[in-house]
């Protein structure tokens, strides 16, 4: 196996194995392990015609020591189980969210990036409604797996500022529909202005609330968050996705002696920001450069010497070293797995 650990990019690259597991008749069965990278499915599959699909992402890191670390798994297993509750699958029991996901990292053991590399293996829990119905009603049969891969980051950037745009012509989720979840169908719905957003140089557009077009919502796939003095701000809104990467950063500010806001935010309010930037799984901490209004022709500027915030490279920094071993974590954030 001959990998160039360190220019991997953030993409699919096939492993040893994946992990599998049906829910019949209401129970479910026994992991099954395959070397498969395909589904066979019903071409009335509810997840192909309805959306019945609910996905997590999460990583593994291979520590200094060479221990394989989880973070936060027992999050990413209630959020599946909130995202299944919404667009009724049947939901994934902890212990067996925590079985697969152990085994498929075992299984690919030779997949971890080396300590160092700044990559890491990603991890993809996928859960689908994989029975046949014609009519509009939930599965009568659900399918959840377990697959990962060797990553590197998300942006090409890196953990470098980059630009964004405000995007008001397309709404990322509806007030009171899915975009508190994690299925399948928002991320569908930021496709097309994402790519716009990339033809006109943006790294990912910056959507607003759909009711009032006046408050932040999502940097793309990712939460927002920004710094003013001591304060770390971050937007609350019913239909952003809890980001466990943004729950982790609002605690460590707050270790570090920084006040905590979770509210709504004004998109004009970002004028008094030092330093701003989006969160997640993916990226970590994404630092915002600036962000151009093309409907109001005003242009937020940060990093003017080009380099992350101060804060946010304090947070990311912290953030990392506990992901990976190299600082104690005093939360319990980490699973040491064999």
């Amino acid at each position: 196996m001959n990998i160039d650990w360190g220019n991997l990019p953030f993409g699919y690259m096939p492993t040893d194995h994946n992990v599998r597991c049906y829910n019949r008749n209401g129970e479910w069965g026994e992991l099954e392990i395959t070397s498969d990278e395909y589904i066979s499915l019903h071409m009335a599959a509810t997840c192909l015609h309805y959306g019945q699909e609910s996905f997590e992402g999460m990583k593994a890191y291979m520590g200094k020591d060479g221990k394989i670390r989880i973070f936060r798994w027992q999050d990413n297993a209630r959020r599946m189980q909130r995202s299944a509750e919404g667009i009724k699958l049947a939901v994934v029991p902890e212990k067996l969210f925590h079985d697969a996901i152990v085994k498929a990292v075992q299984l690919n053991k030779r997949f971890i990036p080396p300590h160092g590399t700044g990559a890491s293996l990603y991890i993809r829990p996928l859960l689908i409604g994989s029975g046949p119905e014609v009519g509009v009603k939930p599965s009568g049969e659900y399918l959840f797996m377990v697959f990962v891969t060797p990553v590197g980051p998300y942006f090409k950037e890196g953990f470098r500022p980059m630009n964004m745009m405000v995007c008001r012509d397309f709404d990322r989720a509806a007030p009171l529909g899915t975009g508190h979840i994690k299925v399948g169908g928002n991320y569908a719905a930021s496709l097309l202005s994402m790519e716009k957003g990339h033809e006109k140089g943006f790294a990912s557009v910056i959507y607003l609330d759909a009711k009032e077009k006046k408050y932040i919502d999502e940097c793309g796939p990712a939460n927002f968050f920004g710094i003013r003095g001591n304060t770390y701000i971050t937007p609350a809104s019913p239909t952003i996705l809890p980001s466990i990467t943004n729950l982790s950063l609002q605690d460590l500010a707050k270790e570090l002696g920084m006040e905590v806001e979770k509210r709504p935010v004004p998109l004009e309010e970002i004028a008094e920001f030092d330093e701003v930037g989006a969160c997640g799984t993916a990226a970590v901490i994404s630092p915002i450069k600036k962000i151009v209004d093309p409907d109001t022709g005003i242009t937020y500027e940060y990093c003017k010497d080009g380099n992350p915030g101060p804060v946010s490279v304090k947070l990311y920094n912290k953030l990392v070293d506990i992901q990976y071993g190299d600082e104690p974590d005093p939360f319990g954030w980490i699973e040491i797995i064999d």
